[in-house]
């Protein structure tokens, strides 16, 4: 999808929560809105100097399954698209 990660290092992350940035020119409010009302998942904006700048995506227990991780990667590709992002395809793995 080319967003970039708020923590570089793949090694520092944590596995349950996965903290892309928000790209140049889009508005995390109206991705995260499109998410909950058109497809029904939450996911959370980040918090003091991260507000606006990052999402916050938990994916554990059930969620965390291959299947799961497609539905919540396409939503959010497509809830960016609304806002006029246009990135690299997703590729099932």
């Amino acid at each position: 999808m080319g967003l970039q990660m708020h923590v570089a290092n793949a090694a520092d992350r944590l596995w349950t929560l996965n903290t892309p940035r928000v790209p140049d020119g889009i508005d995390d409010a109206k991705v995260r809105k499109y998410l909950l009302e058109e497809r029904g998942m939450e996911i959370a904006g980040g918090f003091g100097p991260l507000a606006g700048k990052v999402f916050r995506i938990g994916l554990m227990g059930y969620g965390s399954q291959a299947e799961n991780v497609s539905l919540v990667l396409e939503a959010l590709g497509e809830a960016l698209k609304q806002q006029g992002y246009v990135g690299q395809p997703i590729v099932a793995g």
